[in-house]
């Protein structure tokens, strides 16, 4: 483990807030189904559900950081769509799953 392991993910720079205050309404509703899903019932790495959404998307709009994604999987969290394990403001060492259905 190095020292960059022990401290959250960054905030947005100033930069890219700009770029991510330009996603209109369709591209995040976008970029939250794709998380969506690239989720499983199996419990799955955050950063493995970033990066392969971020590979995958095709309407991806350039300079969009990791950390964005990471924060729409925390809001996806917070609405009830998945469930975490781990400390969220670091995706290498936490996980979700989609919410089970009964």
């Amino acid at each position: 483990m190095t020292s960059h392991d022990l401290h959250p993910d960054p905030e947005l720079t100033p930069e890219q807030l700009k770029l991510v205050v330009q996603l209109t309404e369709s591209e995040v509703e976008a970029i939250d189904n794709a998380l969506l899903a690239n989720a499983s019932e199996m419990w799955r790495k955050v950063a493995r559900i970033v990066g392969t959404t971020m590979m995958e998307l095709p309407c991806r709009r350039e300079g969009v950081p990791d950390v964005y994604y990471s924060q729409r999987v925390k809001r996806l969290v917070e609405v009830g769509l998945l469930e975490a394990q781990g400390n969220l403001s670091h995706m290498r060492y936490s996980e979700v799953r989609r919410v089970r259905r009964k």
